[in-house]
């Protein structure tokens, strides 16, 4: 039996088992699919959010924590791995924000490098940017990583760890319950899983649920009402012949993120379609105006590719961190919505700190299933 049996195996999923490893803990992680195929796989890697001052302070804090630990994370994998997550410290500059004066509130609030900035300033950095951008606001600090190099170093990282085992298609059918007599609650017995057509019974002293936009689906099984919903995500993959860009650059809620082999990603759309993942091409359309309108020359580049992930939409973009209302050994982490990757780090480091009672790294309650009124 392991000690933690971790539901979802993607960015966060694989960052808990790490968390949990590294303190000494037997870890087994199952993902319906493979991991890292999801959310994890389709965002774009900006580590931070996009317009970060229309967020709550309880993102704003596990974002801050998360960009410190990037670039540690990032280093320790490629020694570990030989994969290299290409974390980048490009910078972002939002065009055209239209509320100037509360992000520049926000920044000195929180002690964030964000400068307002003009012409002369936006041309010099991004000389192939279309013209007539008048204003633009300069976050020097922010990075990008390459999620799905990410994803690939977590995975190869935890194979080689012999507290950690890892099944893939592997989908859950149902989470057991009875009344533990001798604590009087409710606990998981065990979880059942199928995979090749074979059904089978795992058991751990605590399930951890980290399936992102699945996440609701899994906890109604035993009752728990979870609003997590998914929200689809549409983007495109450019790669022109020569670089263009630099700099992440963001306007009207659609950005590019350069990536080191020229590669450019454009995002996003948001889309209430629930579980459907198809691609259509009214986005395609919409998506491309948007990149032509920042840099027109990418009028003369085809699409590369296409595609479309599930985020893990909650209630004001603040994930749900802890344990699960009504079940003594069941935790999740899920419901960072845009900010999976962004959060990932500090969400997991958080949710190992609640479950192995270490000194919280960032203020645990405004995730707290409990405290918000998660029913279960």
């Amino acid at each position: 039996m392991s000690e933690f049996l971790i539901v979802g195996g993607g960015v966060i999923g694989l960052l808990v088992a790490r968390e949990l490893a590294a303190a000494g803990a037997k870890v087994m992680l199952v993902e319906q699919g493979s991991c890292c195929r999801e959310s994890s796989w389709a965002g774009g890697g900006i580590v931070s959010p996009l317009y970060p001052w229309r967020y709550s302070p309880a993102v704003t804090a596990l974002a801050s924590h998360a960009q410190q630990a990037y670039p540690r994370l990032a280093a320790h994998l490629l020694d570990e791995t030989g994969i290299d997550p290409e974390l980048e410290h490009s910078g972002l500059l939002m065009l055209n924000a239209k509320d100037e004066e509360e992000a520049l509130l926000w920044a000195a609030t929180n002690c964030k490098a964000l400068y307002p900035v003009e012409p002369a300033f936006i041309y010099d950095r991004e000389a192939a940017l279309a013209a007539g951008f008048r204003k633009g606001l300069w976050m020097p600090d922010i990075a990008n990583i390459r999620n799905p190099r990410l994803g690939r170093a977590l995975q190869s990282s935890l194979q080689s760890n012999p507290l950690v085992q890892i099944r893939e298609q592997t989908q859950v059918l149902a989470l057991q319950t009875n009344i533990d007599r001798g604590r009087g609650a409710r606990r998981v017995t065990h979880v059942s899983v199928v995979r090749e057509g074979v059904v089978e019974r795992l058991c751990a002293e605590h399930v951890i649920i980290t399936a992102g936009a699945w996440s609701g689906g899994l906890l109604a099984t035993l009752n728990v009402t979870l609003p997590v919903v998914p929200v689809k995500g549409q983007m495109l993959l450019f790669r022109p012949p020569r670089r263009l860009l630099d700099t992440i650059v963001l306007t009207d809620g659609r950005y590019l993120i350069p990536r080191r082999d020229n590669h450019l990603l454009v995002g996003s759309t948001l889309e209430h379609t629930a579980f459907d993942k198809s691609t259509t091409e009214e986005a395609l359309h919409g998506l491309r105006r948007s990149a032509e309108a920042l840099l027109p020359e990418l009028a003369e580049c085809r699409v590369e590719r296409q595609w479309a992930g599930l985020r893990p939409g909650a209630p004001d973009g603040v994930p749900f961190i802890g344990r699960v209302p009504g079940i003594d050994n069941v935790y999740v982490n899920a419901g960072q919505y845009r900010n999976g990757l962004v959060l990932a780090p500090a969400s997991a480091q958080l949710l190992v700190d609640i479950v192995l009672r270490r000194e919280p790294c960032v203020d645990p309650n405004p995730y707290d299933p409990v405290s918000r009124n998660v029913v279960g």
